[in-house]
């Protein structure tokens, strides 16, 4: 696969920043390119919303965020670190910011 750096390297830069005055440990989509253009085309919703809209519903911190597409279905899986370190993974759909699940780890 070849990546065009300039793209890539805004996406990530961008991406990184948000997480980061979230205070979020990002990992990153594999291709860039394509969850650039769901944003655009209005299929997703950026992760700074996405973020807004669950903050407050998530069972503790957030630790890692990744974004996948799973049965066509585009899916910011989050994980997530309650007060008393216990993991869990939260499933939110990335068009509308619903929680789909959340998983033990």
């Amino acid at each position: 696969m070849v990546l065009r750096v300039r793209p890539v390297i805004r996406v990530v830069a961008v991406a990184a920043a948000v997480l980061a005055g979230f205070g979020i440990v990002p990992v990153v989509a594999r291709d860039h390119d394509e969850a650039q253009r769901a944003v655009e085309r209005g299929e997703i919703r950026p992760l700074a919303e996405i973020l807004n809209i669950v903050q407050g519903k998530l069972p503790g911190e957030v630790v890692r965020v990744k974004l996948e597409r799973k049965g066509g279905q585009w899916v910011y899986e989050f994980r997530v670190v309650d007060s008393k370190g216990r993991l869990f993974e939260v499933y939110v759909d990335a068009r509308n910011g619903e929680i789909d699940r959340v998983r033990d780890k």
